[in-house]
């Protein structure tokens, strides 16, 4: 999930661009197929590094795709640019910003940044000399050939092979690329070949931890090369992902693949999620932040309910009903054109779609009241244009976002499954089927005077058969309202609904628990109770203190060791907490006698 914050991210800034400023984009994806880290899982697997890399390629683009990330236009792989790489690095030592050292070649980041025109480390200035950094841009194999290098700054671009790793012919001996310099190579040459001057780029993305030493080092790398001054106009970093506060990573242990996500939510909903952080700011991932998507989800869903309802109930978007505009629809025709000016402005600002999704629920805010101002006049109707309006602005927004496909087939609001020219029987017979059950138990229960199985039978038909057929049947003041909607959705919806509602009633019973359990511990005596506490040692349960003073205060851990002064302040401490629960509770016996 952390690579789905990244892609996701730069997938809703890419549409953004290009369906809402207008501007045609080429993306360059470039894969990594080969580096330290591969070469050691393909050996740990036994298995070629072109096996490894190209199974999680696929599992890569799979998961992209469901996500509803839009494809590269360009995407490049380090084995198929080799010979492009040769002749890159050997083109920087021609300039005298590389040198060859036993079998390596190494950038000479004291010449390129004494070199006029040239600046290394724009990204981060301050991290220039940070050794744990530096040696991790190198790859954990190659940290034995550190002492080749002039100075401690330096990066590979050619790394010399060891016996049985990969490698390729070079004009410095067999080996492979540095992590670095394919990012440059592969991205120059596409750019290039697409008349760019040097390989420029207006855009690099990637996550916040590459910014040193990788993103710094593919600039000197590539300005070196070219010589131009700056090789990339813009970097846009993603923010980490955090689990509880630490950093998603799979070194703690606390990741989840998309895959896995993606069986509790579904695709909209990871990407409102996401869409309520600012995209480079850090956010933090877990059941709250799910649960504040979708709501969000289903404040849109139903704004789109409530639009289309009130359209059908206008009878079409130009009928015989009076068309003249009152205040109220000069009101939200208003706040459509504030929505408007607020989702442009937020747009502009570093791509703002926490303030983008704000604007549009201040929108829906005003929806419901022009809504609710006209139910309950009895002579002002709806005005479908001027709701439609506002309907159709925030389906767009929503398409910019990636939240509606493109190719949905729908003018307004989300798609559901379903499609008009299916056959009449096919589409009519799950829904009959439902509603022959429905009846035949609504009978049966009718006919033995059981109006408890009545209601049951309504609410299991409302809650159980209706949403696997895509349709949401709520229940209003004195009647009630069908809605379709997308059956896997609906589904989803209703196994969440209960998962939270069987955990709230588990948090429930804990807690009870818990109480009794604590209750249970207040009747005992500080005095008896420090002679109770128990601690793992090995796995096995033992008392944790061993001897204690006149006062019940203990003096000696459960090995014999003495307690210290800052160990004896702990124990007091647990002593005076269950005298105070232990004089709470014998108030409480002598208040009940």
């Amino acid at each position: 999930m952390g690579h789905a914050r990244t892609y996701l991210g730069f997938d809703i800034i890419r549409r953004i661009l290009t369906n809402y400023f207008g501007y045609n984009v080429t993306l360059c994806m470039n894969i990594t197929d080969i580096d330290d880290k591969i070469i050691d899982r393909a050996n740990t697997r036994g298995i070629s590094i072109t096996e490894l890399s190209r199974k999680y390629e696929q599992e890569f683009h799979e998961d992209m795709e469901q996500l509803n990330v839009l494809p590269p236009d360009v995407l490049t792989r380090v084995t198929e640019y080799m010979d492009d790489i040769v002749t890159y690095i050997n083109d920087i030592i021609i300039k005298g910003l590389a040198y060859e050292s036993n079998g390596s070649v190494y950038f000479a980041v004291e010449e390129f940044s004494s070199a006029a025109n040239h600046q290394y480390c724009k990204l981060c200035p301050e991290q220039v000399n940070n050794a744990e950094l530096l040696a991790e841009g190198e790859g954990k194999l190659t940290q034995e050939f550190t002492s080749d290098k002039r100075s401690p700054r330096d990066f590979a671009l050619w790394k010399k092979s060891k016996s049985g790793e990969p490698s390729w012919s070079s004009p410095w001996g067999e080996g492979r690329p540095g992590w670095h310099i394919e990012c440059s190579v592969m991205a120059s040459d596409v750019f290039t070949q697409m008349g760019i001057p040097d390989g420029r780029m207006d855009i690099h993305s990637g996550g916040v931890d590459l910014k040193f030493p990788h993103h710094d080092n593919e600039m000197a790398q590539a300005e070196a090369h070219s010589g131009c001054a700056q090789w990339v106009n813009y970097f846009v970093h993603s923010g980490h992902l955090h689990i509880q506060g630490l950093k998603m990573s799979k070194s703690l242990k606390n990741f989840i693949t998309i895959r896995q996500a993606l069986e509790i939510n579904t695709a909209r909903q990871i990407r409102f999620c996401f869409l309520k952080h600012q995209y480079n700011a850090p956010m933090d991932y877990g059941d709250n932040t799910l649960r504040g998507a979708m709501d969000t989800e289903k404040k849109f869903v139903e704004f789109f309910h409530n639009v289309k309802a009130a359209l059908r109930n206008a009878g079409g978007l130009v009928s015989d009903q009076a068309q003249r505009w009152g205040d109220e629809e000069f009101a939200l025709d208003a706040a459509t054109t504030a929505c408007m000016k607020k989702v442009d402005k937020a747009f502009r600002d570093d791509f703002d779609t926490p303030g983008v999704l704000t604007a549009l629920s201040d929108l829906i805010k005003d929806m419901n009241k022009y809504l609710e101002a006209v139910e309950i006049s009895d002579t002002h109707k709806v005005i479908a244009l001027v709701v439609r309006r506002a309907g159709l602005f925030v389906t767009k927004i929503l398409k910019v976002l990636g939240l509606i496909p493109d190719n949905s087939g729908v003018e307004m609001g989300f798609p559901f499954d379903g499609t008009d020219d299916v056959n009449r029987e096919e589409a009519l017979a799950p829904i009959l089927d439902v509603l022959m059950s429905f009846r035949s138990t609504v009978r049966d229960a009718a006919r033995a005077k059981d109006m408890k199985g009545v209601l049951t039978a309504c609410d299991e038909f409302r809650d159980d058969d209706l949403p696997p057929l895509g349709i949401r049947l709520e229940d209003k003041t004195g009647t009630s309202v069908w809605k379709l909607e997308d059956a896997a959705k609906l589904v989803l919806e209703r196994e969440q609904a209960i998962a939270q509602k069987l955990q709230k009633e588990e948090e429930k019973r804990k807690a009870v628990e818990i109480a009794k359990l604590k209750e249970e511990a207040a009747k005992i005596s500080p005095i008896e109770y420090m002679t109770q506490i128990l601690i793992d040692v090995e796995n096995i349960k033992v008392k944790k203190y061993s001897k204690f003073g006149e006062d019940g205060m203990p003096t000696h851990f459960h090995d014999g060791e003495e307690l210290k002064k800052n160990q004896l302040k702990t124990a007091k401490k647990e002593f005076s907490a269950q005298k105070k629960a232990n004089d709470k509770y014998m108030k409480k016996m002598e208040q009940q006698k």
